[in-house]
């Protein structure tokens, strides 16, 4: 997969929320393996990325699809 701009961007703010810890990403297993978006509340995260929740949500498991 080709990464864009706009995803490049979303990785390197992910990063930067994980190392301050105000993210996590959990391998869940239940018959299918997946990553998983934790602790993604809040108007910290919402403003970090410049989207809604569900921006945030949909672009993570667009770019984690296993």
């Amino acid at each position: 997969m080709k990464l864009t701009v706009k995803d490049k961007d979303f990785l390197e703010r992910l990063k930067r929320l994980l190392d301050e810890k105000d993210l996590r990403i959990c391998l869940k297993e239940d018959g299918l393996k997946r990553f998983v978006l934790r602790q993604n509340y809040g108007d910290k995260v919402e403003k970090a990325f410049g989207m809604t929740r569900q921006g945030v949500r949909w672009r993570f498991h667009h770019l984690f699809e296993i």
